[in-house]
């Protein structure tokens, strides 16, 4: 396939826009801010880009100091990240989500807004953490040369070059998308209201979006959409591509492949993650491949379709769900699969297809979003598929592990793209 060709069926990353810069002697290391209202690394794929991103940014020579709130990053032990908690009042906590704060919790107004929205059936953190991060910014002038926002854009970001920093945000897609295909999955008007009313802080992030100076995306697919979606102006959107830890997610053949495993990452039970697809996949595929088990790295959901599937197939002893897993551990899971799996019905990006492929475990994906961005050419590098589709991914899942030859093939080539595209050291130098 040609160049030319991959980039039209979006299997090549697209030519990116000049990078955003900021006015300085470009020999002088910044003095980076970089928020996060939600940077825990297991909660999904902002807390592994704040931890890999920072990391990296300090290796050049910048001095990060991470502004973060609940649950907070966690950063690596590298000279030059500090960590600055931002409490909120942590409404979304295990074990008891949407609670009530007790009286001696408030502090200010912002607490009392985030309560009520809560209340209201909103979700408040992107607002609320948007403001407590400009008054604390405001607080701290001459201390910054730039501040660099991961995808909170609330109202408290707006302007603040008037305190004296330049801003710069990360969008890694419009959560719109997400809305969206929620409010698809629907079943009743009051199923679809609930949505809307959680997903109201979209407004607010659509209206911040169009105001921004420069936002950078991780993906082809996801520049196109923030300016589709979002309204940003093409020009102020810029593409730098993220990706793997390829020093820990690398091959290893003294890990053992275990006959029909196959592994996939799943932070929520969303029609997005498309989990119920690959779950009636799997009862597809074990009526050839009788060994064929699913391990996903998630939290196993008690009800919803994914529990629903497994039950109606009888799948409970070849489904199995880890999480809080050490980085080993999840490399050594991910080494040791016949196939790993993406079966998002959309990824802004898709840093579990780039791991996977980064430890030469062969891939199995579908064509949502930037997916085809980051994975490359069917039959090259993956198998691709259309996302919602259980029967494709299941011919897809039977040919690769009935084809070690095969496996081989797509594994060792999905190595060397990662390497030649996705690392994270490639995201801190154009992104600095």
């Amino acid at each position: 396939m040609t160049a030319e060709a991959a980039q039209k069926t979006g299997t090549e990353p697209l030519p990116d826009p000049p990078p955003a810069t900021v006015d300085r002697d470009p020999d002088r290391p910044l003095r980076i801010a970089l928020l996060t209202y939600k940077g825990n690394p297991f909660c999904g794929g902002q807390g592994v880009y704040v931890r890999h991103l920072s990391r990296e940014l300090a290796r050049l020579g910048h001095t990060v100091e991470v502004i973060g709130s609940q649950p907070y990053p966690v950063l690596d032990d590298q000279e030059g990240v500090t960590l600055t908690e931002l409490p909120s009042l942590d409404l979304y906590r295990q074990p008891d989500p949407f609670r009530t704060p007790r009286r001696e919790e408030f502090r200010d107004w912002i607490d009392g807004l985030e309560v009520a929205t809560m209340w209201t059936g909103g979700f408040p953190e992107p607002l609320t953490f948007s403001l407590r991060a400009r008054r604390h910014l405001a607080a701290r002038r001459g201390e910054f040369d730039v501040v660099h926002d991961n995808q909170t854009l609330g109202y408290g970001l707006l302007d603040l070059d008037r305190v004296g920093f330049p801003l710069v945000t990360t969008i890694h897609h419009p959560i719109t998308v997400d809305r969206q295909l929620e409010l698809d999955a629907a079943p009743d008007w009051k199923r679809r209201a609930s949505v809307r009313r959680w997903y109201g802080f979209t407004r607010m992030q659509k209206r911040v979006a169009r105001r921004l100076p420069s936002v950078l995306t991780v993906s082809g697919s996801s520049r196109r959409e923030i300016v589709d979606d979002l309204g940003v102006r093409p020009g102020r959107v810029h593409v730098v591509h993220i990706g793997a830890d390829t020093r820990l997610f690398s091959p290893d053949p003294a890990v053992p492949e275990v006959p029909g495993r196959i592994v996939t990452t799943s932070s929520a039970d969303v029609p997005l993650k498309g989990l119920v697809h690959l779950v009636e996949a799997l009862a597809k595929v074990r009526t050839e491949n009788p060994d064929a088990h699913l391990v996903v790295v998630g939290k196993r959901p008690e009800t919803g379709p994914v529990a629903e599937a497994m039950d109606r197939y009888g799948l409970e002893g070849a489904v199995d769900f880890v999480k809080g897993i050490s980085d080993a551990e999840l490399v050594d899971l991910v080494r040791g699969a016949q196939i790993a799996c993406v079966p998002s019905l959309y990824e802004g990006f898709s840093l579990p297809a780039a791991e996977a492929m980064a430890t030469g475990t062969p891939l199995v994906a579908t064509t949502g979003g930037a997916i085809p961005e980051v994975a490359g050419p069917d039959g090259e590098t993956c198998l691709a598929v259309p996302p919602g589709d259980a029967g494709a991914l299941a011919a897809a899942l039977n040919r690769l592990l009935d084809d070690a030859e095969l496996r081989r093939k797509l594994g060792a080539a999905g190595r060397e793209r990662v390497l030649t595209h996705f690392t994270w050291e490639r995201a801190a130098m154009a992104s600095r």
